[in-house]
């Protein structure tokens, strides 16, 4: 894999947590989600691309950033579940009283929680973005020749440039 394949692997993996983030916005504003976002970090096409090469990833970033992205990139997913289990969890079957009293009001306070729990991931996603900005400044940093050298056997993932 060459430097530019690397940072557009990494742009990639920004871009599609900022799709994610759209589709959230989506689900809070009341629009059907049939493919929800993954639950876990290594479930996700970021994911996957980024763990199945964890080895070289570590060589080229360094351990201490490869560790930062890899928990900005765990937290992000598990403030994601929060949002998650509100849209599509399956709830125990109510009562007919229950139904009919507290429909509304449930949904309303649903969707109040779902925004506050989004506000969160909104912190955890310019969160995620900068670490992944310096991971993309480490990469420009290398020099070519050694990158190319070092990481001819790299391959990307095509779930990495893929929808979650």
């Amino acid at each position: 894999m060459t430097k530019d394949q690397m940072l557009n692997a990494i742009e990639s993996a920004k871009l599609v947590h900022m799709q994610q983030m759209q589709k959230i916005e989506s689900e809070i504003a009341g629009k059907k989600i049939d493919n929800p976002t993954a639950l876990g970090k290594m479930e996700c096409p970021c994911g996957i691309w980024f763990y199945s090469n964890e080895a070289v990833m570590k060589e080229v970033l360094g351990l201490q950033l490869f560790e930062r992205l890899d928990e900005k990139h765990e937290q992000w997913h598990k403030d994601y579940a929060s949002i998650y289990n509100i849209f599509f969890k399956k709830e125990k079957k109510k009562g007919l009283f229950s139904k009919i009293i507290g429909s509304s009001s449930s949904d309303s306070m649903k969707i109040d929680k779902a925004k506050l729990y989004y506000n969160e991931l909104k912190k955890d996603t310019q969160e995620l973005l900068h670490v992944a900005e310096s991971a993309q400044r480490r990469i420009t940093a290398l020099n070519d020749s050694k990158f190319q050298e070092s990481f001819k056997h790299f391959s990307i993932s095509s779930a990495a440039t893929g929808g979650e």
